[in-house]
């Protein structure tokens, strides 16, 4: 996945001294940004007032989307590094193509995990024959600084473990530990991040750690989270504290839980790179732009994405909040 403003802010965030660390109901507004040639995703991180969640560090959400007629999601290949991308899908299909010579479809319900480390590239498109509607999230989580020139790698993981509790409550977990069900996808950090389906009816409560913060994304429906009831592509930040998560839904609902302990480094992200100064960013550009360093996408029908311009001014830190 790609972030294709031709403006992108450098932004620097992470650290633990704007974590709220009790429980919060802090309700984000989307933007609304382009993808691709046809796609218009909900941009809900990073946001005016929240840059992170744990580890967690960029989501989009897209759809549901009406594609029998359209060409459906068409991003040309693109670089990243010191991130992992989590591609999470509703409905459709994602084919995802890398420098590292990954092909590979993905689907409904399963995972999709790029670690990009010092340099990768890919790109996204909807297959030729694909189904009629398109609907997903994209996911950034940052990788630390002991890890982030690891080697790039590609995972796809069909089955993942599955939560049951009382009441309506399914649950898949997609990265991280939920309630004792481990995810088999690599991460660098304490974090989680889950896909919760409430039937009709659904009043339960779901066990959470204190020492994780938390935010919850709306797929569908209108999932009621810690007494707020929240409609789709809305983003609300839990904070940290709870050892338990209130859930209620009168009509079938599905949300994505991400969390994971606070980052505590300070990082710079600009464009698809995540880095630790302005420098570092500017070289990652230069590279790209040479066609150096993160190899090539190949049978993408298409051009790869040029780089935007870097700011005229150095990186100013700002901190994990507005």
């Amino acid at each position: 996945m790609s972030n294709l403003d031709l403006r992108p802010a450098p932004t620097v965030c992470g650290g633990r001294q704007d974590v709220t660390a009790r429980p919060v109901r802090e309700l984000l507004a989307a933007k609304q940004v382009p993808l691709g040639e046809s796609t218009m995703v909900r941009r809900l991180l990073p946001n005016l007032g929240r840059r992170m969640v744990g580890a967690w560090c960029f989501i989009d959400h897209y759809g549901p989307d009406d594609i029998a007629q359209e060409p459906g999601m068409q991003v040309p290949p693109h670089p990243h590094m010191g991130l992992q991308t989590v591609s999470w899908l509703h409905d459709g299909e994602v084919l995802h193509r890398d420098s590292v010579g990954s092909l590979q479809t993905v689907r409904p319900g399963e995972l999709g995990l790029m670690t990009s480390g010092r340099a990768i590239a890919h790109s996204e498109e909807s297959p030729r024959e694909h189904a009629r509607l398109l609907h997903g999230a994209q996911l950034w989580v940052a990788l630390p600084d002991g890890d982030r020139h690891v080697a790039p790698m590609w995972e796809h993981h069909a089955e993942l473990p599955r939560v049951t509790g009382g009441g309506g409550l399914r649950a898949t977990v997609v990265l991280g530990e939920l309630d004792g069900a481990a995810s088999p996808g690599t991460t660098f950090t304490p974090l989680m991040g889950a896909d919760i389906a409430l039937a009709a009816g659904t009043d339960t409560r779901l066990p959470v750690r204190p020492d994780f913060e938390y935010a919850a994304l709306t797929m569908s429906g209108e999932a009621e989270v810690d007494g707020v009831r929240l409609a789709p592509g809305s983003l609300l930040y839990l904070g940290c504290g709870r050892a338990e998560l209130p859930l209620r839904a009168d009509v079938d609902s599905a949300f994505m839980l991400l969390g994971g302990e606070p980052f505590e480094e300070k990082i710079v992200m600009w464009w698809n790179f995540i880095g630790r100064s302005h420098d570092e960013i500017s070289q990652a550009r230069e590279d790209w732009s040479s066609g150096s360093r993160f190899g090539e996408v190949h049978g993408y029908d298409g051009a790869p994405l040029p780089a935007p311009e870097l700011p005229p001014v150095p990186l100013k830190p700002r901190g994990r909040t507005r």
